[in-house]
């Protein structure tokens, strides 16, 4: 999410020079009143610490609440009524990250440019593009305001408002003063927006668009085996019969003749991915990705049940998540993380389970190439030889003076919104168009009592899907895909962009839950997912989705799981961070065995060096280790090597035409073992190769490119924790308000992967013990205040980077709590 807006706000990064202190910068307002001693940005220290007790009396609050923020920084809620510890917690969200509320929900909305702007115009429109104004609109009419549902998220906008009502000069976050702007007011639409945006962000993941464009380069015949329905490695989250890596190698057919078809439509497709953003999966980055696993108390030290949450999305200051503490009598007892913006525990445990997610990755989108009546500016489409209306939606985009910025036009089919690239229009159908999750699932879900409750109630939950793994104090453990699975017609695929003028290319309906990937209390004694493909085929040939993630993660985490039968806590944390890769087990033997070709080393000695570092490393990732260095770069100039065909022939360096679709290297794998195969040959030399010439040249040229950005090889620079960083950015982006250049065990494909820009990873990590008192530990990157003067704005990040984990209190009364731990109080009072 933050990533969509970076762009659009980065301007702001001009506001810490103080030579702007006399007069406005582009959107910026003068600075001079707040650089003065005894206001402006000085008052942030004293809001940093604020009063150790408050009294707050507002008329949203129908009876008492204390709250008691911990020496952590996290809130504690203690209610008498739920809807008033929602509106506890929207107050205590709005006070700890106010700035972040308002610009993740108007990235979302498209409405950016009103706080920051002309600059941000671009990023609205294509905001705009996706739809989300029209659906939250829908949402709203439609939705049932007495619901449970809908009044958490109303009391939890009281609860913002009650904040910014209630907020002094002081307490004005730093990025307001810079824009010389005012909060705006919190709305229940924003929520909505808000797991709108959430959708994009965790669920889109079609495999039309990327098979397509390989097909367009090298035909459909290989671009299906090169992007296939059914993953060639099998480690899948609902346990085989056998427990155990099921390898499914297929043969590569060669290079054929470029669709002609496709690729005139490659525009329409580049202007999609545009609009959907840059997070998309183009190029098969396997590095990032999310964890969960449960062990049943028959393979624990303890004898109960663990379970182990570890989701990896993009790392920000300040994070994604925010930590809580929701008590309501016999009612509610739930602890963990919060998306800011939405009151409920998304992630987290309470006093009888432990849940966790990761993204299924499953196709849950279309695309279909639409036939109109008039290029420029259609009014209807062709379906089933009659024309029908296109929806017109007109956008007014505004300046944060009121003024109009660009007005647009755009149209929606029954399907979903229509993008134009040249000549060719393309709409999309998108499961979260049909209607999102509205939180039942997750009011249900936070006052479970068994895994049966928790199964129940997320058996409706829609978007975006996940797997749900959980574990009870009983010792069950189980884990189900849910959400909401598209049912298409005919052989069902969704991997294939589909003719709009046909109604018979649309879905048919949804998935029932008794056909999700299931598993209860499987035999071996854990459950595990890390976005792998979620059934294999030969137990369940319903498609689900295409190229999916290489399965590395869960290799390596089933590897540690079956090697212990006595699992501990501890060593459920030191997992999270284990520096094993299974990508490099499997791959590195490969490599070696060119190396028993004496000719071939002697004819290039910097092969034979490199294999011989390569030898000496234990496929290590932690921070001293010098040997992942030279495996990525071996892996990079292999695969640019291998996959040369993908690559487009002419193309503007940087353009979405450059981009080469990269297949996941479990296929790369598969094809090591055909030393023959075509795809071998790099088109660009004058000569033919084979797989032992292209592997020595990526070894010799991978050594070169090490010893390049790196100095000699074994050098302190080699270490990993020196050449490998995570860099963790203000939300703005300005770096004096980041954490960059930190120094991270682990690496691509490994259990605690990071992207090569370090700006993903590990967004938090948990361990749950349920036992007869459920225990809980856990940590993220960053901390609870988005104020950078706080104490509380980056104090995980150390436990973080060194693997720990703080364990989490959660007293269940106000009057139990620890006095030592004790940092803040906040006591709510009904107002007239």
């Amino acid at each position: 999410m933050p990533r969509f807006l970076q762009a659009a706000v980065g301007v702001l990064v001009l506001a810490v020079g103080v030579a702007a202190s006399v007069r406005p910068i582009g959107v910026l307002p003068p600075l001079g009143a707040q650089l003065e001693p005894g206001g402006g940005v000085w008052a942030l220290g004293r809001a940093a610490s604020p009063a150790a007790d408050r009294i707050v009396t507002d008329a949203a609050f129908t009876d008492d609440v204390k709250v008691i923020t911990d020496d952590r920084g996290v809130p504690h809620i203690y209610a008498a009524k739920e809807l008033d510890a929602y509106r506890a917690l929207g107050f205590v969200v709005a006070r700890d990250r106010l700035f972040q509320l308002e610009v993740q929900t108007r990235a979302a909305a498209g409405t950016l440019a009103e706080l920051v702007g002309p600059r941000a115009l671009a990023l609205d429109r294509d905001a705009r593009r996706l739809g989300f104004g029209r659906l939250v609109e829908r949402t709203m009419r439609e939705a049932d305001t007495t619901s449970p549902a809908f009044q958490s998220v109303k009391a939890y906008a009281e609860g913002v408002n009650a904040w910014i009502d209630a907020m002094g000069p002081a307490d004005l976050p730093i990025e307001y003063r810079l824009l010389g702007r005012r909060p705006a007011r919190w709305a229940p639409s924003h929520t909505y927006f808000l797991l709108a945006r959430m959708a994009l962000t965790l669920a889109y993941n079609d495999a039309s668009l990327i098979k397509a464009k390989a097909a367009a380069r090298v035909g459909w015949p290989a671009a299906e085996a090169l992007f296939p329905i059914i993953a060639p490695i099998q480690e899948p989250i609902q346990p085989n019969t056998i427990d155990s890596t099921r390898f499914g190698f297929v043969p590569i057919p060669p290079p054929g003749a470029p669709d002609s078809m496709v690729a005139a439509a490659i525009g329409a497709l580049d202007g999609a991915h545009r609009t959907l953003g840059s997070f998309l999966r183009w190029t098969g980055d396997e590095a990032l990705g999310s964890n969960n696993w449960a062990v049943a108390p028959t393979r624990s030290a303890s004898r109960h049940a663990l379970l182990a949450g570890d989701p990896h999305l993009e790392l920000t200051l300040p994070s994604v998540w925010y930590q809580a503490h929701l008590v309501v009598g016999d009612r509610l007892d739930v602890a963990g993380v919060t998306i800011p913006g939405a009151p409920w525990v998304v992630i987290g445990f309470n006093r009888h389970l432990a849940w966790s997610m990761t993204n299924t990755g499953s196709d849950v989108n279309d695309f279909y190439r639409e036939t109109v009546d008039d290029s420029t500016h259609p009014s209807r489409y062709l379906l089933d030889g009659a024309w029908k209306p296109l929806e017109l939606r007109v956008e007014t985009y505004r300046a944060p003076d009121g003024r109009i910025l660009a007005v647009d036009t755009l149209r929606f089919s029954h399907r979903g919104p229509l993008w134009k690239v040249d000549s060719t229009w393309m709409s999309m159908a998108w499961t979260l168009y049909q209607g999102g999750s509205n939180g039942t699932e997750f009011l249900g879900i936070d006052r479970a009592t068994s895994a049966a409750e928790f199964l129940e109630s997320s058996a409706s939950y829609a978007v975006p899907a996940q797997n749900m793994i959980v574990a009870d104090q009983r010792g069950t453990i189980a884990i189900r895909s849910t959400g909401r699975y598209p049912v298409r017609p005919g052989p069902g695929r969704g991997d294939l962009i589909q003719d709009g003028s046909s109604a018979a290319n649309d879905w048919v309906g949804t998935l029932p839950v008794e056909f999700y990937p299931f598993a209860l209390n499987p035999a071996r004694g854990f459950l595990s997912s890390a976005n792998q493909q979620p059934v294999d085929p030969t137990v369940n040939p319903r498609f689900m989705g295409a190229n999916w993630y290489s399965p590395w993660r869960a290799i390596r985490i089933n590897t540690l799981l079956r090697a212990d039968s006595q699992v501990t806590v501890d060593a459920m944390r030191r997992f999270q961070t284990d520096p094993g890769s299974a990508r490099a087990d499997l791959f590195v033997p490969a490599l070696l065995r060119v190396g028993t070709d004496s000719m071939r080393m002697m004819a290039s000695p910097r092969a034979g060096e490199a294999l011989r570092l390569l030898t000496a490393w234990n496929r290590q990732y932690d921070v001293e280790n010098t040997g992942p260095v030279l495996f990525e770069a071996v892996m990079a100039e292999l695969g640019r090597r291998v996959w040369d065909e993908l690559a487009p022939a002419l193309a503007r360096p940087g353009s979405d035409e450059a981009v080469t679709p990269r297949p996941a290297e479990a296929i790369l794998l598969g094809l090591m073992a055909d030393s023959a195969n075509v795809w071998w040959d790099d088109r660009r030399t004058p000569v033919t190769e084979r797989r032992d010439d292209i592997l020595v040249a990526s070894l010799a040229a991978g050594l070169d490119s090490a010893i390049a950005r790196h100095g000699p090889a074994g050098n302190e620079r080699w270490c990993w924790g020196n050449a490998h960083h995570a860099n963790i950015y203000h939300l703005l982006h300005l770096p004096a308000l980041s954490a960059l250049d930190l120094p991270v065990q682990s690496g691509p494909s490994t259990l605690s992967p990071s992207s090569g820009d370090g700006t993903h990873g590990a967004s938090w990590r948990m361990v749950v013990e349920l036992g007869p008192q459920v225990t809980g530990w856990a940590t993220y990157p960053g901390g609870q205040s988005g104020n950078p003067a706080s104490t509380h704005y980056r104090d995980f990040l150390p436990a973080w980077l060194a693997g720990r984990l703080d364990s989490l209190i959660v007293p269940r009364t106000a009057e139990s709590f620890p006095a030592g731990r004790i940092e803040g109080r906040t006591t709510f009072r009904k107002g007239r």
